[in-house]
């Protein structure tokens, strides 16, 4: 299968650690680490995501605002430049233990936290980077396939 993800939650997931808005979103988003630390590949949509799903139901879904679309064309700016490769709406990627790795270099330089200016979730991510990364959930092993 494949995960679909929005920009700037290549991003988010570089430090989540299984805090969320709500019960459901941290059981999705669970799964979605579990997927990912297994190698299934990503496919970059625009809007609402695998990510946004359980938010969808609020009366007014903040997956469905500017700010987040803003987020989207920042985060895929950043890392099409960290990546040394476009960054598009129908791109797939794999987030191999290197590439994983080279992004969280480049998060906690702040060299791709463009996209996280006004987030509220900025804090917690910077206190997760300035931490080592210790208890992050999305993780892959250097050998494909292995755990």
């Amino acid at each position: 299968m494949t995960i679909r993800l929005r920009a700037h939650h290549l991003l988010c997931l570089l430090t989540y650690v299984g805090k969320g808005y709500s019960p459901a979103f941290t059981a999705n988003y669970d799964g979605i680490a579990k997927r990912l630390g297994r190698g299934e590949d990503i496919l970059l949509v625009s809007g609402p995501d695998d990510v946004c799903a359980p938010l969808l139901e609020d009366p007014e879904p903040h997956c469905l605002g500017e700010s987040a679309t803003e987020r989207d064309r920042q985060a895929a700016a950043d890392l099409g430049d960290l990546l040394a490769r476009p960054t598009r709406i129908g791109d797939r990627l794999d987030l191999d233990s290197a590439t994983l790795a080279r992004m969280r270099e480049a998060f906690s330089a702040g060299l791709v936290r463009k996209a996280c200016e006004g987030c509220g979730w900025n804090a917690l991510c910077g206190t997760v980077a300035a931490g080592g990364y210790r208890d992050i959930r999305v993780r892959r092993s250097a050998l494909p396939g292995k755990r």
